[in-house]
């Protein structure tokens, strides 16, 4: 198989040639290894990749599922195997291995997938941008130099980049729809307790987090959809899924649905024009359609859950750390801490209890708001992110002087868009729907009501089909490299 086949196929388009024996599962493996060693130089997205799931493949042991032998990447941070290493993009974690198996790690495996290496992301995924101190920083293949997005960022970049053409991400406040908005790629957040988040985890980040994947193309979301819809033993709840799966929604196109549009900002900071221009020309196709779409605007305070949040997402936060520099014989400190991270460490350490029990009734009311939205429309349509990609050193960690709170304002201005889901644990997805016209991606990000992850894969692949982006191509793609 030449490189260029290779990226010029999705995950989907892979597995039906290894499936009709055209191509080996093993050769599907050796260029993706090539096409990192190729991009990787320029975007910096991989940080390890496993010898045995390349040279030395063993293919019978792949799983049966729809993806058998198609490879992917497993975001350094959750979702790792027994036995594999995960570093958290952290110096603190350096050289920690995994004691067991998540399921999500099973069900990539059962779906077929071949689990091939790491991609990168910020130190305990923390960031809107994928910087860290301990393997660097992951460019969006767009342009060398400007970010890929957080957390998830080694993993859009690799996807956009033709690397890999499906790779793990996980959301706990827009870390798949950022980086998918910033590489051009696509990114669903599943409902909350789509996927499960065991063994170890009952939900992930008290329920505001949600594991997914980077992909290219709509058929590749549905598809892995359906490969990770699949309650656990022990899961805190189930959530109900299509009938007939998800795959069957890319030719179903649901009727006059009530759509909402906006592009008001949700906290002090602006919204790119041409980002806004994007969204109305989004919102046109969709009443071309024939669905009813008008302009409403979510009530969503982001700066006040952006302070608010820290009582949540960092509560008992210096216990995780004690506990994983316990295991890499590390004291968590300035010197292996990332300058925001350490002062995090510090204030979970010193929070008062109360606190977090604030928060999440702040989320609790804030949840309730956003179901009302969700009375009234079945879609809400924005922007993924307000503006697109920045250049790296704008909002990583390794920023001096800023206290949690502070760096959290700053770090959500641009991804403003992203939180409210997270908060009402209902499904989001980014899709690369326009460019601006300094050459970078535009996403373009469809909401909806609790288990309607159908809905969005519908209007997914009409507006793929409306406003194709698959010959899109970044500049440091691996076909021009």
């Amino acid at each position: 198989m030449k490189l260029h086949e290779y990226a010029g196929l999705d995950a989907t388009g892979l597995a039906a040639l290894i499936r009709r024996r055209e191509v080996s599962a093993k050769e599907v493996a050796l260029v993706a290894s090539e096409a990192i060693t190729l991009a990787n130089p320029k975007i910096n997205a991989v940080v390890e990749t496993y010898a045995d799931r390349v040279d030395d493949l063993d293919e019978a042991g792949l799983g049966d599922g729809p993806f058998r032998g198609v490879p992917i990447l497993i975001k350094d941070v959750r979702g790792n195997e027994q036995g594999r290493k995960v570093e958290f993009g952290s110096r603190l974690a350096e050289g920690y291995v995994c004691d067991g198996d998540t399921h999500l790690a099973e069900m990539f495996r059962a779906a077929g997938l071949n689990i091939l290496g790491r991609s990168n992301a910020p130190e305990y995924s923390i960031a809107t941008s994928t910087e860290n101190l301990l393997y660097g920083n992951t460019s969006t293949p767009w342009r060398e130099g400007y970010s890929a997005g957080g957390s998830s960022g080694g993993a859009a970049a690799a996807v956009s980049a033709g690397a890999v053409p499906i790779a793990h991400g996980s959301d706990i406040g827009g870390s798949i729809r950022i980086p998918a908005s910033w590489c051009g790629g696509i990114g669903l957040k599943p409902s909350r307790g789509r996927v499960s988040a065991g063994p170890q985890l009952d939900e992930g980040g008290f329920g505001l987090s949600m594991n997914f994947a980077q992909t290219r193309t709509m058929r590749d979301t549905a598809a892995l959809l359906d490969c990770l819809s699949v309650p656990q033993a022990g899961d805190p709840f189930h959530i109900p899924s299509p009938d007939d799966g998800f795959m069957s929604w890319l030719t179903r196109q649901p009727e006059n649905l009530r759509i909402a549009w906006t592009t008001a900002p949700t906290m002090d900071a602006p919204v790119d024009a041409e980002v806004a221009a994007a969204v109305e020309a989004a919102a046109q196709h969709l009443a071309d359609m024939g669905h009813i779409v008008e302009q409403a605007d979510l009530v969503f305070d982001q700066e006040a859950a952006s302070r608010m949040m820290c009582a949540v997402w960092f509560f008992g936060f210096h216990k995780t750390l004690d506990r994983i520099g316990d295991k890499t014989g590390r004291v968590p400190g300035p010197d292996n801490l990332e300058p925001v991270t350490w002062e995090i460490y510090r204030r979970a350490r010193d929070m008062d209890p109360y606190e977090f029990l604030d928060g999440l009734a702040w989320i609790n009311q804030a949840r309730r708001e956003i179901g009302r939205f969700f009375t009234r429309y079945e879609v809400l349509l924005s922007p993924s992110t307000a503006q697109v990609s920045q250049p790296h050193g704008r909002y990583g960690l390794n920023l001096p002087g800023l206290s949690p709170e502070e760096y959290m304002v700053l770090a959500d201005e641009p991804v403003q868009f992203a939180f409210p889901y997270n908060v009402a644990g209902t499904p989001a997805i980014s899709l690369p729907l326009a460019m601006h016209s300094n050459g970078l991606p535009i996403g373009v990000q469809l909401g909806a009501g609790p288990a309607q992850e159908h809905v969005l894969i519908a209007l997914g692949a009409a507006l793929e089909e409306a406003m194709p982006w698959a010959d899109r191509l970044p500049p440091l793609h691996v076909t021009k490299l």
